[in-house]
């Protein structure tokens, strides 16, 4: 005789005759969205950095309703967007940016040629490098703030020294970052191009460039932050027009609302540069790709 289990009861009697089964866990089963979705119901992104701003804009005027901001020290959102609105108005300030972003610009192409000129030299050859590099290394680590009295000796008190500290300032940001690229180059890159029969000036036209093109995007919105700056110091030099010189009447009067404006603008024409930049980097570089953040 054949020992076995029993067969099941499927004679639909009572369930106490049944033999006892064996307890059992039930699980549930729960929907997993993607990413995708669930960002979907999200705060917009754009909303997100605008809250810190506001948030910052609305205490500044509440402490200046309520009288524990004295207007003699901060001006108030209201009063300083006013300010802005006559100067605009009167073109006191549509001018004095035009005279302002003229300098920038020329400082800018004047530093940036010397910078990439200079750079070039050095990164692709080590004769170069022996005759460029330590000389500007040597060079960078003076305050180029410090050169103004040089610069109102040698150039005036014109215009000269002013476009003269902004292409100092751009020429070693330049300079250092696409040195770096040059030399950041993977050399197994210029190994695949003498490979494929690259002479010296393809390899510099098609593996060299391209790779120090990265270098050379840090190093001109690095340039353009340094050119905003040696530009408020600039025009601290006799100047009689420019945004720095409504910045220096406005000291003389105590007039906070009209600095703030001055100040207000520096920064619209910063982040102005640094979209133009970043355009470019959208550009040139579509074949690198990115870390875009989780």
């Amino acid at each position: 005789m054949t020992v076995g289990h029993a067969p099941p009861d499927i004679s639909g009697k009572s369930a106490s005759l049944a033999p006892p089964r064996a307890h059992t866990h039930t699980l549930e089963l729960v929907t997993v969205l993607p990413s995708s979705r669930r960002r979907r119901f999200a705060v917009p992104r754009w909303l997100r950095r605008t809250v810190g701003p506001l948030l910052l804009l609305a205490a500044w005027q509440v402490s200046s309703a309520t009288g524990a901001l004295d207007p003699d020290v901060l001006a108030s959102p209201g009063t300083i967007a006013r300010a802005g609105r006559d100067l605009v108005a009167d073109g006191t300030l549509p001018s004095a940016m035009a005279v302002s972003l003229q300098r920038v610009v020329l400082g800018l192409l004047i530093g940036g040629v010397a910078g990439v000129g200079l750079a070039l030299v050095s990164g692709l050859s080590r004769l170069g490098e022996d005759l460029v590099d330590a000389t500007v290394q040597m060079l960078r680590t003076v305050p180029w703030v410090g050169l103004i009295p040089l610069f109102i000796i040698w150039l005036g008190i014109g215009e000269a020294p002013k476009v003269a500290l902004i292409a100092l300032g751009v020429a070693f940001h330049l300079y250092l970052n696409v040195y770096a690229g040059i030399r950041g180059v993977d050399e197994q890159l210029v190994e695949a191009g003498q490979s494929l029969g690259l002479g010296r000036w393809g390899l510099v036209r098609h593996v060299v460039l391209p790779g120090a093109l990265p270098g050379a995007m840090t190093g001109l919105r690095y340039s353009l932050a340094t050119a905003w700056l040696a530009l408020v110091f600039g025009e601290s030099i006799n100047a009689e027009d420019g945004i720095g010189f409504l910045m220096n009447q406005a000291r003389e009067f105590f007039r906070t609302d009209v600095i703030v404006v001055c100040l207000v603008v520096y920064a619209f024409l910063g982040l102005i540069a640094d979209a133009v930049v970043r355009t470019l980097e959208r550009l040139l570089l579509q074949w690198r790709p990115t870390f875009k953040g989780q």
